[in-house]
């Protein structure tokens, strides 16, 4: 068990702890000079349990100095008990207000008050502290916790305290051992002969000696690979640490060093490594608080033993009013590793005072749209604990589905807990690019109709043609999914052979195309000079003129054929065949792989392809119109794979 000691400054915590444990917290050649805590120090203390499990108090040993309140945060993360701190004749003070408002803030519910330095006061002041802490501690989690009257130097009352502790720890239940592994890290230094130690609290999941893991610096942008050559956890030898527990882990790998390495910084498995510079949220303002928290506040973010600057987007009202919570987004000026249910503090813009706290709900919300009624309905349905609850009422509330592999990170679940909701009743799971998309059974039959539906009114109006491509059968339905949520239908509906896709076109089993004997003819002669074009086939000017034909006669012959599938309108004046498209995709496939999120110039199209400048440029803003590529000022970037766009070759 982890117990934090909280309270004001030269209340007696470090000298409390000594009592407890024997040992000295204050490890800081300042600290020990100035007989003040500045950093959080580490005290273990093993206990008989009676049984052969042994048992383990870790304290925390917190600043009580206002200056260092960033240190008490970093330390008080994720612990499961807390130990309040209040001197008998000083009272309750300052920090012992603030510390118990972020012990709230966090969630904290376990815990003990030791009224500290009775020796150097009254019984009557000791019992009038007593009651004044009782009463700051009616209207928190902590109200009713036991309290103990001590005199540290002296050893008084300390028997009663110590049994009290003991017994806690005794019937504390190990946290579950959920999800990937997840270290915040609060320190880093080097040992000769072994190389970089970490240490922190383990917020998920378990690790072992040998084990390959990721360290997300926030001064990196790219993660750094490090293999787990030992660890002790709760200041034991151990094979295995795991979530509830601090471990101090020695690491290794080709890039690390201890410079690189900040309090802040995550130890933790490949699979949730996504950092954020933004997340949604609920957060409760302090009661405390004089004013409305509004909108765009700068504040300072201490999530884990993260501190980071960053300012509020208030969703759906401007202002949170002290005592209320509320829906916001958190955007950061650096990223930070932020999973749902990750409790965090706010302070203010000078990190003075402590003003609010939440939980993070979503830290992968959408670019757009983030106050609009149907995200804030999302976010509510988002906010249930237990992961199936959640999954069906986002299932309900998701016009787009939900991204099934999103959703296991956000949560940082396993791989048997993903399994487990893909076998869950009244819904339909969609390939979509790499992940899967999450419908309810009633939204899935109405895509489906609508997709269906389309095409049978596409027949009907356009007896001579294929169908329509992706593209224009979204612009056709009534009520259009996402361009993402369409092509896994389509995907879908195209694997069960409820519709096929004929070319670059889409068209229902029962449609047979009816071209006419005069076009089959000209068909015959067309596709044999469009073919010899290769990858750069002439314009209908230049064919009319081999063909000896009218160029408006002929325009409107492409057209049909392009509504057919037989060709692909690229420009108003040129018409490719599938095939040749299909090359000039394969090129675009090509490039954007080699030089990745910079994106390749319309001069390296050119330049590889060989049909001169204005070709090149008509055939990639054909591209950009189908969805392949997508233009960023001088550059284009692959947006979807061109089997997904044009079907296979």
């Amino acid at each position: 068990m982890i117990i934090a000691t909280a309270g004001h400054v030269d209340h007696g915590k470090t000298t409390l702890v000594r009592a407890l444990t024997g040992v000295d917290t204050d490890r800081l050649p300042e600290e020990k000079k100035r007989g003040l805590t500045i950093d959080i120090g580490f005290a273990y203390h093993e206990i008989d349990s009676g049984t052969d499990h042994k048992v383990v108090m870790g304290f925390v040993d917190v600043p009580g100095h206002d200056r260092f309140i960033k240190n008490m945060l970093a330390g008080v993360a994720t612990i499961d008990f807390v130990l309040l701190v209040v001197a008998a004749d000083d009272g309750v003070m300052p920090q012992t207000e603030e510390h118990l408002a972020i012990l709230g803030l966090l969630g904290i519910q376990q815990g003990a008050v030791a009224i500290t330095k009775i020796d150097r006061t009254t019984p009557e002041r000791v019992a009038q502290v007593e009651a004044e802490v009782a009463a700051l501690l009616t209207p928190t989690p902590l109200a009713g916790v036991p309290t103990f009257s001590v005199s540290g130097e002296l050893g008084t009352g300390m028997d009663a305290l110590r049994q009290h502790l003991e017994a806690a720890a005794r019937n504390h239940a190990d946290r579950a051992v959920n999800g990937q592994f997840r270290l915040s890290i609060d320190r880093a230094f080097t040992v000769s002969g072994a190389g970089l130690i970490v240490t922190g609290a383990v917020f998920s999941g378990q690790v072992a000696v040998g084990d390959r893991l990721i360290l997300a610096a926030r001064d990196r942008a790219e993660p750094i690979e490090a293999r787990v050559r030992g660890l002790r956890a709760l200041d034991r030898e151990a094979e295995l640490g795991r979530a509830g527990q601090r471990c101090a882990i020695n690491i290794a790998g080709g890039e690390l060093h201890q410079s690189l390495v900040s309090r802040g910084d995550w130890l933790l498995s490949e699979a949730i490594y996504a950092p954020v510079h933004k997340f949604d949220a609920r957060i409760r303002v302090l009661n405390s608080e004089s004013r409305p928290l509004g909108h765009w506040t700068p504040v300072h973010l201490h999530l884990a033993a993260a501190d980071i600057t960053g300012r509020i987007a208030v969703l759906g009202e401007r202002r949170i009013a002290p005592g209320e919570d509320a829906l916001a987004q958190l955007v950061l000026d650096s990223p930070i590793g932020a999973l749902f249910g990750d409790h965090f503090v706010l302070r203010d813009q000078s990190a003075q005072r402590t003003i609010a706290g939440g939980i993070v709900i979503d830290p992968f919300p959408p670019r757009r749209g983030r106050a609009q009624p149907a995200r804030l309905a999302m976010l509510r349905a988002m906010e249930a604990e237990a992961s199936a609850e959640a999954l069906a009422a986002m299932v309900a509330a998701a016009e787009n589905g939900v991204n099934l592999h999103q959703f296991v990170q956000t949560r940082n679940l396993t791989q048997a807990e993903a399994e487990h909701l893909r076998q869950i009743d009244g819904q339909v799971l969609l390939a979509a690019n790499d992940d899967d998309l999450v419908l309810s059974l009633e939204h899935w039959r109405r895509i489906k109709q609508g997709i269906l539906d389309t095409l049978a009114t596409w027949h009907k109006k356009q007896p001579e043609a294929v169908g329509p491509n992706d593209n224009a059968l979204r612009a056709a339905m009534t009520s259009p999914p996402s361009p993402i949520l369409l092509a896994a239908s389509i995907a879908h509906l195209i694997d069960g052979r409820t519709i096929i896709r004929d070319g670059i076109s889409l068209r229902l089993p029962s449609h047979a195309p009816r071209p006419s004997d005069a076009d089959l003819e000209l068909w015959k002669q067309v596709s044999l000079i469009l073919e010899e074009g290769g990858i750069r086939p002439p314009r209908v000017r230049e064919v009319a003129e081999e063909l000896k034909i009218d160029p408006a006669r002929l325009e409107a012959f492409l057209k049909r054929c392009a509504r057919q599938g037989r060709l692909m309108a690229v420009a108003p004046n040129r018409f490719f065949p599938p095939a040749a498209v299909w090359r000039l995709a394969a090129v675009v496939e090509r490039l954007s792989a080699a030089v990745g999120e910079e994106g390749f110039t319309a001069a390296a199209f050119k330049n590889d392809t060989g049909i001169g400048r204005n070709v090149a440029i008509e055939v990639l803003e054909f591209f950009d119109t189908a969805g392949l590529t997508q233009r960023q000022g001088n550059t284009r970037r692959l947006r979807r794979p061109a089997a997904e766009v044009f079907g296979d070759a």
